[in-house]
């Protein structure tokens, strides 16, 4: 598993763009994890699945609701990470209001997951593997901190612990 002061694995997630502009075409856009996060701040959050009753109803809305808070700690970016597809995350990225705020990416094949180290087996429940609930502060492109929830909580990977974290 990551740990702070480990550099992101190299790894691609996807995002959905509504609009395009800044050199991006309409549809699914993939991003470079390292050349994404470096030089900045970023807030990410990762969570089981998109439209899922805590990830829709907690986890989402709190990163949308801090944004201005985490801003002015020094968040560049915030990022929802999430084992779906671009064109799922995009979906749930309008339902949830996040534009402008949180970019939501899509780690559809759950690479970057295992990558980090941080997969959820939910396979008995027919959703297959997935992310675990988690957040990070990355710094440059290395964890700054660390939050990973235990099975079935949400208690250390919301956005006032980030904030907290941010500001520290």
């Amino acid at each position: 598993m990551i740990k702070v002061g480990d550099s992101l694995p190299g790894a691609t997630l996807m995002e959905y763009s509504e609009v395009e502009g800044n050199g991006c075409s309409i549809g699914p856009n993939a991003v470079d994890v390292a050349k994404a996060a470096a030089g900045k701040t970023i807030a990410l959050f990762a969570l089981p699945g998109a439209f899922t009753p805590t990830c829709s109803a907690k986890h989402v809305p709190g990163y949308v609701e801090k944004f201005s808070d985490l801003k002015a700690a020094g968040v560049d970016e915030i990022w929802c990470v999430s084992v779906n597809d671009a064109f799922v995350m995009g979906a749930w990225a309008r339902d949830q209001k996040t534009a402008g705020k949180v970019r939501m990416l899509g780690d559809g094949s759950a690479d970057f997951s295992k990558a980090v180290g941080l997969t959820l087996d939910l396979t008995a429940r027919g959703m297959g593997v997935r992310s675990n609930r988690y957040s990070m502060l990355i710094k440059d492109g290395k964890v700054a901190a660390l939050n990973v929830e235990g099975p079935g909580k949400f208690e250390v990977s919301d956005a006032a612990t980030m904030l907290a974290q941010a500001k520290a």
